[in-house]
C-alpha cells in the first residue's frame, strides 16, 4: 500500500508538472496543456500537436526521461512483486508439501474456527503433530502466523484428504461449521481409512449424534451440551472442576494428569502396582487403568495387574510423568 501511495502522488506530480509547464512555457491551456503531458509521459507521439518555443522542448525532453524513468520504475515493481509473489508461494507451498510427507501417525483438524484454534493450540502443547484442512483465506493467514502446517481445500474432497496423509493419520478431528459438512467428512475419512479415529463436533441436533456415528464417527462431541455441563459442575462442585481444569492445561500447573500406554517391552509388564514402584520412584499417581477391551478400573487397588496395552491414567508432577512415560 506504500509503494502504491508513492507511485500514485509520483504519477500525480508528473501530470500536474507537466500540466503548469506547458501551460507556461507553450501557452496552452489547462486541457491542452493536460493532454500534451498525458501523451509525453507514455510515448504516445500523434504528432497533432508539438512543442514549438526552444524553452517546452528543453521541458519535453525533461518530462520525457522522468515519465520514462517512473514507467520503467514502475514495470519493474510490478514485476518483482509478480515474481516474489510467486516464487515465495511455490517455495512456501513446496517445504509444506515436504512436512507433510514426513508426517506420521498425526492429527487432522478440519477446520480453523473457534473450536479449532483451541485443539491446534492444546495439540501444538502436548507435541502432537497434526495438520489443518481450511478454505478461509483469512484463517489461512492466521495459520501461517502460527507456523502451522495447512492444507487449502475442502476436508471432504477425497484428494484433499489424502494429501493430508489420511492413510498415515492416527486422527481426525471434524468441527467445521455445519453438521451436514461434518457429517460429509467423516463418511469420506472413513471411506479411505478404516482404522482411523474420527471425532466429529454435533450441534447437539436432534438425531444428528446417530448419524453422525453411522458415518463413522468413533466420537461425536457437541460444544454446547459440554459448555453447559461445565457451567453446571462449576455452580455444583466448583473446586472439583476447577481442580481438573489446572490438571489439563499444560503449563498452569506443575501438577498435569496425562495417559501412558503400556507396551510389550516395557519392565512394568505384568507386575501389580506395588512391584512397579510408580508411586516410589516417580512420585507419580495412577488414578485409573484403562485396559485393552474398554473397561475402566478406577482407583485400582495395589495387587492390580499391568497389562501390555494397558492405558495408565496418573496425575504428578510434568516431569515425573516424563520420566515414567520413557520406560513406558
Amino acid at each position: 500500500m506504500k509503494k502504491f501511495l508513492i507511485i500514485t502522488l509520483i504519477f500525480v506530480a508528473l501530470l500536474v508538472g507537466g500540466t503548469v509547464g506547458y501551460m507556461y512555457l507553450e501557452n496552452t491551456g489547462f486541457w491542452m496543456g493536460l493532454y500534451l503531458t498525458i501523451i509525453t509521459i507514455f510515448t504516445v507521439g500523434y504528432g497533432d500537436i508539438v512543442p514549438i518555443h526552444p524553452a517546452g522542448r528543453i521541458f519535453t525532453v525533461f518530462l520525457v526521461i522522468t515519465s520514462v524513468s517512473f514507467v520503467m520504475y514502475v514495470f519493474s515493481k510490478i514485476t518483482e512483486t509478480m515474481v516474489e509473489g510467486n516464487l515465495q508461494g511455490l517455495y512456501k507451498r513446496r517445504k509444506m508439501n515436504k512436512e507433510i510427507a514426513r508426517l506420521r501417525d498425526h492429527y487432522i483438524v478440519c477446520g480453523y474456527g473457534r473450536i479449532g484454534k483451541e485443539i491446534c493450540k492444546i495439540l501444538q502443547e502436548h507435541g502432537r503433530p497434526f495438520l489443518v484442512i481450511e478454505m478461509d483465506e483469512v484463517e489461512l493467514n492466521a495459520l501461517d502466523e502460527m507456523h502451522y502446517i495447512w492444507i487449502k481445500g475442502d476436508a471432504s474432497d477425497d484428494d484433499v484428504l489424502l494429501s493430508a496423509g489420511i492413510e498415515r493419520a492416527k486422527g481426525l478431528v471434524s468441527v467445521v461449521a455445519s453438521d451436514a459438512d461434518n457429517l460429509y467428512i467423516t463418511l469420506t475419512a472413513r471411506g479411505l481409512n478404516n482404522d482411523l479415529y474420527i471425532m466429529a463436533r454435533s450441534s447437539g441436533g436432534r438425531g444428528v449424534r446417530t448419524k453422525l456415528r453411522r458415518a463413522g464417527a468413533s466420537k461425536v462431541i457437541s460444544p454446547y451440551s459440554i459448555g453447559a455441563r461445565r457451567m453446571a459442575h462449576l455452580i455444583v462442585r466448583p473446586t472439583v472442576t476447577d481442580f481438573i481444569d489446572l490438571t489439563m492445561r499444560a503449563g498452569e500447573l506443575d501438577l498435569i494428569m496425562e495417559e501412558l500406554r503400556v507396551t510389550e517391552n516395557s519392565h512394568m509388564n505384568g507386575k501389580n502396582l506395588i512391584e512397579s514402584e510408580i508411586r516410589k520412584r516417580y512420585d507419580v499417581i495412577v488414578v485409573a487403568i484403562k485396559r485393552l477391551d474398554g473397561t475402566m478400573l478406577f482407583n485400582p487397588k495395589p495387587d492390580s495387574v499391568i497389562k501390555a496395552e494397558d492405558i495408565l491414567i496418573v496425575l504428578g508432577a510434568s516431569e515425573h510423568i516424563i520420566g515414567l512415560g520413557k520406560e513406558m
